[in-house]
């Protein structure tokens, strides 16, 4: 039995779902399909205790039709699979260029302000899960859970590969002290982030490929979102640079907080990268 007398929430998942992105997406028809949501995108089993806390971070800059579709999927496939949950976006105020993994740590220190959650999901706003049987919770060793995309022909890209859709517990985050937070632009900081696992002894789990598929919304590069050049030497000293860069030198202002019914939306400025 689980706590206040409740038994453990038992998952009943679908299996196999199809994903595709060519409705209209009306976000007032969401939430009233996802009725027992409250505000801020929570939600917690009625009787029954959850099988985790999971706070799901997603960054974001003027994604706006992406989000649409993720909140239309995967609200019905987390309650599905009996999270106590949070929908966390956090978006990047101004023009400067994209910073992916600096979003996510902003996102940890954020959603631990209000819950005490005991799970991390970071996710990308264009990957949609095609099995609720891949669990958006945590394992013993983090969990990277978008294994087979569709932008890679189902197969993952190479073996370190830890891109997309991640999970990983409080404990492991503070472990390899967070994400990175000078990765400027796209690409490198899902290898230093694998790097960092590595180095703190840590393996990674994953669903096996079919249950892992994942689709993607097809979309252009984002502009201030061009590869980053300095990408390879950074990765090349992570074993140098993450005991100094992540959680503990993390800055930010938090300019403005808006909590919809189906998530919270968190307006950071983080700064520009160091001339």
């Amino acid at each position: 039995m689980g706590s206040r007398g409740y038994p453990t929430c038992l998952i009943i998942p679908v299996g196999p779902l199809h994903v595709e992105f060519s409705q209209v997406v009306n976000l007032k028809n969401v939430e009233k399909e996802n009725p027992e949501l409250r505000e801020g995108g929570r939600y917690t089993p009625k009787d029954c205790k959850a099988l985790q806390k999971v706070a799901i971070i997603i960054p974001f800059r003027n994604r706006d039709e992406h989000l649409k579709y993720w909140l239309f999927y995967l609200h019905p496939i987390l309650q599905r699979q009996q999270l106590d949950y949070g929908i966390y976006v956090i978006n990047q105020d101004g023009e400067e260029t994209f910073n992916r993994a600096k979003l996510l740590n902003v996102g940890f220190t954020e959603a631990l302000k209000e819950y005490d959650y005991d799970c991390f999901v970071f996710s990308d706003v264009d990957l949609i899960p095609m099995d609720d049987r891949n669990i958006y919770k945590c394992y013993n060793q983090p969990r990277h859970l978008s294994v087979s995309m569709d932008k890679f022909g189902f197969r993952l890209p190479y073996n370190q590969y830890f891109g997309g859709v991640s999970a990983l517990s409080k404990e492991q985050f503070q472990k390899i002290n967070g994400f990175p937070n000078n990765y400027w632009g796209w690409g490198g900081e899902d290898d230093d982030i694998y790097n960092r696992l590595v180095f703190k002894g840590m393996g990674i789990s994953r669903p096996d490929a079919a249950i892992g598929k994942c689709r993607m919304i097809r979309h252009m590069r984002d502009t201030k979102n061009e590869p980053n050049p300095q990408r390879f030497n950074k990765i090349a000293h992570t074993k140098e640079t993450m005991k100094s860069d992540g959680l503990n030198s993390l800055t930010y202002t938090v300019i403005k907080t808006d909590k919809f019914q189906l998530y919270t939306k968190i307006t950071v400025d983080i700064g520009s990268p160091k001339s």
